[in-house]
């Protein structure tokens, strides 16, 4: 159920957004899929399409421009493998890599906490109060995203909450490490085809996905973009956290451009920052009760 849509040119019509807010709702009320659907419900997943040689831009590199869709099976619920149902999130696998098990490797004191917030602090999810996703968790936000590159610069633009990221590819030193926002501070260059980003000063305000998984200010993100076809991008990140991991854990999927990708439109996201109208969650993950007409 993406909140963009494709229009013909000339058309006024606005979409109808989806409330961050209503994530849960949403969730809950949607069936599985059926084998082979190729996505998961309500979040849209671009179908993969074969594409032919990758294009080049004038200074050499690949040129990704264009409107993309996160393939990264079910990691937009949770970001470990989830073989069982939980009330709101579907069974399904997540985007872990390494460890092999698909599990982060915590350290006890954390674990704890992140299954605490899972079980009773599903209220206090970032999303949900429309707060920015930050990295690499807006690399599988469901929305769509923009990718445009100038000169020097690789810029993505998602849908959801109108983020973005601008990151130089000139390899520049980070910004003071007093400095905490939500997308952090990426600095990327290119080894040959693959862009590689570093990502700090991140604020620790965000989760990975919607059951507690949750970050700290000390999280450090390498990311590797690398062109498949002129269609398909593959995406790997990296993730350390002496706070709170035993040992530097990876995550992988892909970038599929919309086949629709040259009449798509990304459109008004209205969630505002702060977001506190949350009593339409269902009951089972803090809501409050329903009136029945």
């Amino acid at each position: 159920m993406p909140t963009s849509k494709t229009l013909p040119k000339g058309t006024s019509e606005m979409k109808k957004p989806i409330l961050a807010s209503l994530f849960v709702i949403a969730i809950a009320l949607t069936p599985a899929p059926a084998a082979g659907q190729g996505q998961y419900l309500p979040y849209y997943q671009p179908p993969v399409v074969k594409g032919g040689p990758v294009p080049r831009l004038p200074d050499g590199h690949p040129d990704l421009q264009g409107y993309y869709g996160p393939r990264f099976n079910q990691s937009i619920y949770d970001i470990e493998d989830h073989p069982v149902a939980r009330p709101g999130i579907p069974a399904g696998k997540g985007a872990i890599v390494d460890p092999p098990d698909g599990k982060i490797p915590y350290q006890p004191e954390a674990l704890a906490k992140a299954r605490d917030l899972g079980k009773n602090h599903v209220y206090d999810e970032p999303e949900a109060h429309c707060f920015m996703s930050g990295v690499p968790h807006s690399a599988y936000q469901q929305f769509g995203f923009q990718i445009v590159q100038p000169p020097g610069y690789f810029l993505i633009l998602f849908e959801y909450a109108h983020s973005f990221r601008t990151i130089p590819t000139d390899n520049r030193p980070h910004i003071p490490a007093d400095i905490k926002m939500f997308m952090g501070d990426s600095v990327g260059h290119w080894e040959g085809d693959t862009l590689v980003v570093d990502t700090t000063n991140q604020n620790g305000r965000t989760w990975f996905d919607m059951v507690g998984n949750f970050t700290t200010p000390n999280i450090h993100v390498v990311e590797r973009i690398t062109p498949i076809d002129s269609n398909a991008v593959s995406y790997e990140a990296t993730i350390e956290d002496s706070t709170l991991y035993t040992r530097p854990w990876k995550i992988a999927g892909a970038w599929q451009r919309r086949p629709d990708d040259k009449d798509y439109q990304q459109m008004e996201f209205a969630c505002i920052e702060g977001n506190q109208d949350l009593e339409h969650y269902v009951e089972g993950v803090g809501g409050t009760a329903k009136k029945v007409r």
